[in-house]
């Protein structure tokens, strides 16, 4: 074999491999793009900021099995309300599915409605905020009453999250009502035990509460009078997503607006995500037992 022999076999080879490295490389991508269309929106991941509120835990919990049964990937992400309107503001967070206007979140919504998308829509009306404390306090029916009364609460109101919207509202009322009453932060489910503790043995107990919430129908609890309407009257509880949510995920966002719930609805899901092991599970069998409903959010 003489060298121009030689030199035309080799390049009838490296044609040939180029040729098979092509080939190869358009089945992968063929392959990849089947691969694709089979799983669908599977590959879609949706991150939802959660908050430790009885509520809050239902219906992210809820929606996670909803748009997962519609093949997304979804993450719960527990987080304060601060860092959640933050973490909405950079991208980092989807959604968040619980904001109480017109009052208790609206300094939220004065600080990032023009970098967060605050939905027009509510998935419930009838939210109530006050004050609470056990009805066996008979004397003890407004706002006004707790001036008369400090030394019987130690002087102290027994809250939740620092930084939640309702929070702030309550740093507000002691000043509007000029209260000498320290607000004493905690968690959500501590400021629970504790109502519960003080309910055991009939002791004086007042706390910043909103209704819907299971606390209602464990305990005999009553809203105090606001003369001045401090905490506001009806609350609706609206959802917020990121910049760019309403394009990336269209169908996702009607979803989101169309989901309405009433008192019963929402009780019935607390009440399953709260007697499940396991608040996704339980979230699934209300969801099992609901079908109609989901389909008019779904559709």
């Amino acid at each position: 074999m003489n060298r121009w022999t030689k030199k035309l076999s080799l390049i009838l080879v490296l044609l040939m491999v180029a040729m098979l490295t092509a080939c190869g490389s358009n089945g992968e991508e063929s392959n990849s793009e089947q691969s694709g269309a089979e799983t669908g929106k599977s590959n879609q991941e949706l991150l939802i900021g959660q908050i430790n509120w009885a509520e809050n835990i239902a219906v992210t919990n809820m929606w996670k099995a909803i748009l997962e049964d519609k093949g997304f990937n979804v993450k719960l992400t527990v987080l304060d309300m601060g860092p959640t309107m933050k973490a909405l503001e950079s991208g980092d967070l989807d959604a968040s599915l619980e904001i109480w206007l017109p009052v208790q979140d609206a300094l939220y919504l004065e600080k990032f409605q023009d970098t967060i998308n605050f939905s027009e829509s509510t998935w419930f009306d009838h939210a109530k905020v006050g004050l609470v404390v056990p009805t066996y306090l008979e004397d003890i029916n407004s706002i006004e009453d707790l001036k008369e009364h400090n030394e019987l609460f130690n002087g102290e109101i027994i809250g939740f999250e620092p930084g939640a919207g309702t929070m702030e509202v309550t740093e507000q009322l002691i000043e509007d009502y000029n209260l000498d009453f320290k607000l004493i932060p905690s968690s959500e489910p501590a400021m629970i035990s504790e109502i519960g503790r003080a309910i055991q043995n009939e002791e004086p107990i007042v706390a910043p509460l909103w209704s819907p919430h299971s606390v209602f129908s464990k305990y005999d609890l009553k809203f105090l009078e606001d003369p001045k309407n401090t905490f506001g009257g009806v609350e609706k509880i609206h959802h917020a997503t990121r910049p760019g949510f309403e394009e990336d995920y269209p169908e996702v966002s009607e979803w989101f607006k169309n989901w309405k719930m009433d008192d019963q609805q929402i009780g019935e899901l607390i009440n399953y995500v709260e007697s499940a092991e396991d608040p996704l599970a339980g979230a699934k069998k209300w969801i099992e037992e609901n079908q109609e409903l989901i389909g008019e959010w779904v559709k």
